[in-house]
């Protein structure tokens, strides 16, 4: 069996993926542009990608390709009609990075809700040294306790930052942009109430008819001027100007963003004139890839090659 991983280095260098190697002959390329992947691929049985576009241009020579295994949840870069066509299987993986990407909501929420950089700053900069009182109280925070979080998109992750949130003390409420019917135990509000009533919105949806440029200028506008805003779903659901004005207005209070329309960051990215940290966190799409994660995506993932060829 011939096995060819893509685009690796979207798993990062970190990962043992040793055990592929059991399996037969594999080929690791860091990236692969469309063009070079019809060579790449001509004789694999297998083809492990991450954002790789698999479609008759690509994989047309491919005569051997049996699996193709995507290293993610999201499925947009599969031509699933030109797969089924050809009698090509193809897996992805969810549930994976549940915990990570709760961890990290947590993270981003902290860092703009305690002012954190900010606090950092002073200490290192040696303002607090020598200074006349113990506590500095320049920048005010908030408990999280008693403050209404409201959640975009109740999946595993919404569910599992949920449940974080009410150990807090909060008050949550979530809202579902396709009109799912409400599930038991959580409080389903329509997307008016929400906005208007959360001091914390993050969202956890993905990306499709119901989320593409959902949260634009009149949305923001119906969120408190002191609410924080967490994107960890994709970073089209944002109209990202519409957020820029709003926290140069003062609109909402802070932004912390996972995921970008464009990724890498784009140069004509509006986000990028907000130099803030009290008001803008962004990280570079890490919320997915915690070292447990990584590893947990990689083993569901060779155990579906194994599953699939009886092995």
């Amino acid at each position: 069996m011939k096995i060819v991983f893509l685009d690796v280095k979207t798993i990062g260098e970190d990962i043992d993926l040793s055990g592929f190697d059991t399996l037969g002959d594999v080929i690791k390329y860091p990236f692969s542009t469309s063009e070079e992947v019809p060579e790449r691929v001509k004789d694999a049985d297998v083809m492990i990608v991450n954002k790789v576009q698999v479609n008759e241009q690509t994989i047309g020579s491919a005569r051997n390709l049996k699996l193709v295994c995507v290293t993610a949840t999201g499925t947009n870069n599969l031509d699933k009609d030109y797969l089924d066509k050809r009698g090509i299987a193809w897996r992805n993986v969810a549930g994976y990075s549940t915990d990570s990407v709760a961890q990290h909501t947590f993270a981003m929420l902290f860092y703009l809700l305690e002012k954190l950089r900010y606090y950092d700053d002073y200490v290192k900069e040696d303002r607090y040294t020598n200074d006349t009182v113990f506590t500095h109280f320049a920048e005010h925070f908030y408990e999280l306790n008693g403050k209404t979080w409201g959640i975009i998109g109740l999946g595993n992750i919404g569910r599992r930052v949920a449940g974080i949130a009410k150990a807090f003390g909060a008050h949550v409420i979530y809202t579902s942009p396709s009109g799912s019917a409400p599930q038991e135990g959580y409080h389903q509000v329509d997307m008016d109430t929400l906005l208007a009533s959360s001091d914390i919105i993050s969202v956890h949806a993905p990306l499709n008819q119901f989320t593409e440029n959902l949260i634009d200028k009149d949305c923001l506008k119906k969120m408190k001027p002191e609410c924080i805003f967490l994107n960890l779903g994709r970073g089209q659901i944002v109209v990202e100007s519409d957020l820029a004005d709003a926290l140069d207005a003062g609109t909402i209070a802070a932004a912390g963003l996972d995921v970008l329309c464009a990724e890498p960051m784009s140069e004509e990215n509006p986000l990028r004139r907000i130099k803030d940290s009290k008001k803008l966190l962004i990280t570079p799409h890490i919320a997915w890839a915690s070292v447990e994660a990584r590893t947990r995506l990689m083993n569901i993932i060779l155990g579906q090659v194994k599953e699939f060829f009886s092995l």
